[in-house]
């Protein structure tokens, strides 16, 4: 089950029940996909994208090759290590939002002070949240990631997750990706293309 959280912009003004969009914008917004590693960011992400045919990034592929090492070392990140890649994050959200085009990204986003360098006045954040147990479940099950499961711990550590005043939707990461985004979509009032 997905919550509708009251979440105000960097403007303060709520996000309207039923739409993801700001009273003072007209366009879509960017939804920031965020959770800790395992959570299904980038699956939701990708169902999302395209269902409604928007631009998709993944934010891993945005990390500079030094953080991607230190993880596969089992090395967590510290804020030093994640402001050159909140910035490119941010870039990416900015491009969209300057250029009035929706699109999707995925980010960690655990903490607040990481969500503030991405608060633009159209970004919307889909926490997917669940258990430790289900996560790290997932995370022992995947291939191919840079990102080991010894990690999880300091992401849950690490984990504010968003407060009222933060424009964002809460997901139950504990049912299928399919579920998961059809919640997003609800949530938000968004039509995927026909």
């Amino acid at each position: 089950m997905a919550t509708l959280e009251n979440a105000g912009a960097a403007s303060s003004a709520p996000l309207v029940p039923g739409s993801a969009r700001h009273p003072a914008h007209d366009s879509d917004p960017v939804l920031v996909v965020m959770g800790v590693s395992g959570s299904g960011k980038s699956t939701v992400a990708a169902l999302v994208a395209e269902r409604l045919g928007w631009d998709l990034a993944e934010g891993d592929d945005l990390h500079p090759d030094e953080n991607v090492a230190k993880m596969a070392a089992g090395q967590p990140l510290d804020d030093d290590d994640r402001a050159p890649w909140l910035d490119t994050v941010s870039s990416w959200i900015v491009e969209h939002a300057m250029q009035g085009v929706p699109g999707v990204i995925t980010c960690s986003a655990l903490k607040r002070k990481y969500r503030d360098v991405l608060r633009e006045h159209n970004v919307v954040f889909v926490y997917l949240q669940g258990s430790g147990d289900l996560i790290g479940g997932r995370m022992a099950e995947r291939s191919g990631h840079f990102m080991p499961t010894t990690l999880l711990d300091s992401q849950v550590a690490t984990l504010e997750p968003p407060q009222a005043d933060e424009r964002h939707i809460v997901v139950d990461a504990t049912r299928t990706p399919e579920e998961e985004a059809d919640d997003v979509l609800r949530l938000l009032g968004l039509a995927p293309v026909a």
